[in-house]
């Protein structure tokens, strides 16, 4: 895989990763010399459903390419899943060197219509998925000294938007989550860069 080698020996973890931005940043970082979990539940772009095929492709096709990279399929939503996905980059590559949350998915609506499921689960998701893989990484990161983390807000978030109080809420909820993580343990912690999407 052709690339400057800046992340050569790296275990990454990205996030929703099986379509998008997430298969772009999963094969940039493989082609940058990273070792790459995939990480794709699989479902729609509602969340609803769940399927193998799109984090196994991007795996495939990164491993196709010269480079190393397994498939996971668990949920960001959860914490139990959401360390699950943090030993599959141990189990598999023997560390952990950085976490790209990228997972998220929409569920828009004129917010006196929006039901609280729909609120919730986005909630659950962009948020508190941020935080359950960001927490179960912290605590090998401040081991070993090292880590980062990549997290994504957005112009929903620091504006907001028609139709996504929710979205905008947990973009927002993403920076102050962030900035604390940044703060929380001085050098020993990771600090978290925060891209801004849509």
């Amino acid at each position: 895989m052709a690339g400057t080698g800046a992340l050569d020996g790296k275990v990454v973890i990205v996030t929703g990763a099986g379509r998008g931005i997430g298969r772009e940043i999963a094969l940039t970082a493989a082609a940058e010399g990273a070792k790459v979990v995939v990480n794709d539940l699989g479902g729609a772009a509602d969340g609803s459903g769940a399927s193998a095929a799109p984090a196994e492709e991007v795996a495939e096709e990164i491993r196709a390419k010269g480079g190393k990279a397994v498939a996971n399929f668990d949920s960001v939503a959860e914490p139990a899943s959401a360390n699950a996905i943090v030993k599959t980059a141990v189990d598999a590559f023997g560390g952990l060197d950085a976490v790209i949350n990228n997972a998220g998915i929409l569920r828009d609506a004129i917010f006196h219509k929006m039901s609280v499921a729909d609120f919730e689960l986005v909630i659950k998701v962009h948020l508190m998925g941020t935080f359950y893989v960001s927490h179960a990484a912290a605590r090998i990161f401040r081991e070993q000294g090292s880590g980062a983390f990549v997290h994504f807000t957005s112009t929903s978030g620091l504006i907001g938007n028609y139709g996504q109080a929710n979205y905008a809420a947990a973009k927002l909820g993403i920076v102050g989550l962030s900035k604390s993580i940044a703060t929380a343990g001085g050098p020993a912690t990771a600090s978290p860069a925060t891209a801004c999407r849509r």
